[in-house]
């Protein structure tokens, strides 16, 4: 086959860390003018006939004078292209940058990251897209032959330099009245040209988010903070360039999409959302491809979409842990975000109603400017802890007498919010006897009950437990220890009778409510938003939720709190039960600032993450005693264990500072590599065992 003398240098599309550098291959003649940096493409791979995908990272020339040192070093025989899967460029080369950046980081594979970033290839889908687009491409060139005609023909518009700079008039064609108006006059309920002159001057701030509702003119109720999302990706649209806007699920999709309908119906919008079927997923993905700015709303994922002339990159409640990537290498939106914005030099927003320990570091260290409200309002939150009860057991009481009190009076006016900490009937069931958990006898995992007739089975595997006997004590009958929304709607509708109840959990999914009375049983983040806020509302459980064994455990119960807090009708009650403490009192003066720098500081002291970084290494001892090897000329390392996990692995946790995060990612990446090359098949015909090695950066859950 003949070959034009190009190559192109491309990544394959495979898991395994050895694979994870580019690869040379000449292009043929065939496919000259045809490969691009970007494409997906078909090459060989090793013997038998074998192809496998890959993106195409660059192509060059070696004979030119241009091409780099690295690029004229192989002078031999290169295995050729198979051929072309699209033409469409779908890894940009911004993506390509931050997967390689991210990937190295973490010591995991670019293939992944980029697995997130572009979705399964949809053929109908693409063809479509591919053929509008050359259309278009054929208009374009008409219109410029026909202007080259012309006798004389209007000066182009430069575009803008920077988003909530320049205005709208001059940055779209046809701009709409909500994008005019924001970039002449203030964000709703910040300081006059405070949150715009900050982003300017800093491109990088943490929002305190304003804790009240906003009703929409379609008679949708959102929260003030995806209004404030809003105003923000319109603004940088405004001036010509795209925004990025990242939240946690979709019902906070959903309220930020319901304010951009409001402020920019006509503006570009793709929502990219794994819960979307795939072919809407892949048409929102080729939609951000176009040159076009657009505003882009989505989960965790969205911080790698192909925005064109990014601008903004906004993460709301960026301390919830679905913004850490499940999959390898387990990357959190927020670090991905850092990133980007490094590369991009885009501007950055981290708004919430309560703060991470993460931004918290951010801040202190001067990298984040913070920006507050105009306003100091707050819900009035009232924790039963503070109030006088003569009565112990009805001071221990799961609802204190205060709040049942608050719940019956407001009931009256409107609906009122029961926040509790797990779905279901009774989560967790006991020994009656000794009083000790009850495990399902197949796996070792928690027995609950799905209702009150419904026979006791493993919140693991589902299994039933009809004749279950305890462990320790031989004992037959269950007592019920912790609550769900289902018994806590039992309990509470009789308690309350005539009172509509409504249960709002993982299973029961309700995302508004209207302004009529009714006891809304929820968990936590599943909460509905009401018209006009709720009358009161109620959060049990906090000693349960506290009781969680996690680093992170007092900062996710003020999160979760104060967003549940944040729906409140002005002036209505918020009442915390059976919490006190530095917890309480930073949700009452409503001060996460102070409560996430407190936490900081004591990580400080402790060299608990995010104050260093830390990294888990598990396999085999011989594997993780070889990895930790690697380590050794690192400097100023805390290496704890290794410890018994699973038999028989091990782990080993890696305490280190920021500045030494790329050697220590280097020399771990080395060993994921050497351990994962074991899988090959050795002369004699056995196989090897498969690798163990695991290795994982700034786990939230590790310590």
């Amino acid at each position: 086959m003949t070959h034009t003398g190009l190559v192109a240098r491309v990544l394959i599309d495979s898991p395994l860390p050895q694979l994870d550098h580019l690869f040379d291959y000449g292009v043929p003649a065939g496919l000259a003018g045809q490969v691009a940096a970007g494409m997906r493409v078909k090459v060989p791979f090793r013997s038998g006939g074998r192809v496998v995908e890959a993106y195409v990272i660059e192509v060059f020339d070696p004979s030119a004078e241009s091409a780099s040192e690295t690029d004229a070093a192989f002078r031999g025989a290169l295995s050729p292209l198979d051929s072309v899967v699209s033409t469409a460029v779908v890894l940009t080369p911004a993506v390509w940058k931050l997967a390689r950046r991210l990937a190295d980081r973490a010591a995991g594979n670019a293939s992944d990251i980029i697995r997130l970033a572009v979705p399964p290839r949809q053929v109908r889908v693409e063809k479509a897209w591919l053929a509008a687009r050359d259309a278009a491409a054929a208009v374009d060139a008409a219109a410029a032959a026909f202007e080259e005609s012309s006798i004389s023909a209007p000066p182009a518009t430069a575009p803008p330099t920077h988003p909530l700079v320049e205005s709208a008039e001059t940055a779209m064609p046809t701009p709409s009245p909500a994008a005019l108006a924001l970039t002449t006059s203030a964000f709703v309920g910040y300081p006059t040209g405070r949150l715009d002159s900050a982003i300017i001057e800093h491109h990088r701030v943490a929002v305190a988010a304003i804790p009240e509702l906003v009703q929409l003119e379609d008679g949708t109720t959102v929260g003030r903070w995806a209004q404030t999302l809003a105003e923000l990706a319109v603004a940088t649209l405004g001036a010509g360039q795209s925004a990025i806007l990242c939240v946690p699920d979709f019902r906070d999709q959903d309220q930020v999409q319901a304010a951009l309908a409001q402020l920019a119906p006509t503006l570009p919008l793709s929502r990219v959302d794994a819960r979307q079927p795939n072919p809407d997923r892949y048409r929102a993905f080729l939609a951000c491809l176009e040159p076009a700015p657009r505003i882009i709303l989505g989960n965790r994922s969205a911080v790698y979409a192909p925005a064109q002339n990014l601008g903004l990159i906004a993460l709301w409640d960026d301390g919830d842990p679905l913004y850490t990537e499940p999959l390898s290498p387990y990357v959190n939106t927020r670090d991905a975000a850092l990133v980007r914005q490094q590369n991009s030099d885009c501007a950055l927003v981290f708004l919430g109603h309560s703060r991470s320990v993460e931004t918290q570091r951010l801040v202190e260290l001067g990298y984040l400017a913070e920006v507050s409200p105009a306003a100091d309002r707050h819900p009035r939150i009232i924790p039963t802890d503070f109030q006088s009860e003569p009565d112990q057991q009805a001071r221990a009481a799961r609802i204190p007498s205060a709040a049942w009190q608050a719940a019956r009076e407001a009931l009256a006016h409107g609906p009122v919010l029961v926040q509790v900490a797990s779905p279901g009937y009774a989560p967790m069931l006991a020994c009656q006897s000794c009083k000790k958990a009850a495990r399902c006898t197949h796996c070792q995992g928690p027995l609950g009950l799905k209702s009150a007739s419904a026979v006791p089975s493993c919140r693991w595997c589902g299994a039933l437990a009809a004749g279950w006997t305890c462990a320790h004590c031989d004992g037959t009958k269950l007592r019920v220890v912790t609550l769900g929304t289902g018994r806590t709607a039992e309990e509470l509708g009789r308690a309350f009778p005539g009172a509509r109840v409504i249960v709002a959990d993982g299973e029961h999914t309700v995302q508004t409510l209207g302004p009529d009375p009714a006891l809304v049983i929820a968990t936590r983040g599943a909460e509905p938003v009401p018209t006009g806020g709720y009358r009161a509302i109620l959060i049990l459980d906090g000693e349960r939720m506290l009781a969680r064994e996690s680093l992170r455990v007092a900062e996710d119960c003020l999160r979760w709190w104060a967003n549940a807090a944040a729906l409140a009708a002005p002036g209505a009650p918020v009442l915390l039960a059976g919490v006190g403490g530095a917890l309480a009192r930073a949700l009452n003066a409503w001060h996460p600032d102070i409560f996430a720098a407190s936490e900081l500081a004591d990580r400080r002291q402790l060299r608990f993450p995010p104050a260093v970084r830390v990294a888990s290494v598990t396999g085999t001892a011989a594997d993780v005693d070889a990895a930790l090897a690697d380590l050794g000329a690192v400097a100023g390392l805390d290496v704890l264990g290794p410890v018994d996990t699973e038999s028989p692995l091990v782990r080993a946790v890696v305490r280190f500072a920021y500045a030494r995060g790329d050697e220590v990612a280097h020399a771990l990446k080395t060993a994921v590599v050497r351990n994962a090359a074991k899988r090959r098949k050795p002369k004699s015909g056995s196989f090897q065992p498969a690798p163990t090695l695991k290795v994982r950066f700034d786990d939230p859950e590790l310590l």
